[in-house]
């Protein structure tokens, strides 16, 4: 391995995953949702196909069920989710996007893309979907946390 890629690499892909992050933040906050944080974005990827229990929210994004049942809390109060009966478990409560929650996602995907297209402005449309595909092959287990 070259040295001066280790050295420099890391903190290029770390940059890079920040600003996007403060590009798709911004991006939902223009679009009205100004009361949510990065953090509420990684757990809606989590809530997002089907749900999920707090303990499973809070094994994604590498905190305590106490502070992943706080976030809960704030979402519930702001209307992004809701808990219904798990279908599978009486004894567990399954937290899911309300409409709130779903319209927000959206906003969040649509942000994502200008930023993509800032991207494909540069690399041109070739270079990013073979970072993509690169980047792809690198991924680990796909698990999105944020940085605490």
């Amino acid at each position: 391995m070259d040295p001066t890629v280790a050295r420099t690499l890391p903190p290029l892909i770390l940059g890079l995953a920040a600003d996007l992050v403060g590009a798709i933040d911004q991006g939902v906050r223009d679009r009205g949702f100004g009361d949510v944080r990065p953090a509420h974005g990684f757990a809606f990827v989590r809530l997002a196909p089907t749900g999920a229990t707090v303990g499973e929210l809070a094994e994604h994004l590498g905190v305590t069920k106490q502070a992943a049942s706080q976030m809960v809390e704030e979402l519930v109060r702001k209307g992004y989710v809701e808990r219904r009966p798990h279908p599978g478990d009486a004894r567990a409560r399954l937290v899911v996007l309300t409409e709130r929650g779903w319209s927000c996602t959206r906003a969040a995907d649509a942000a994502a893309a200008d930023a993509m297209g800032a991207w494909e402005a540069v690399l041109g449309g070739q270079r990013l979907r073979q970072l993509t595909a690169d980047l792809a092959g690198l991924a680990p287990s796909g698990r999105l946390r944020p940085a605490w």
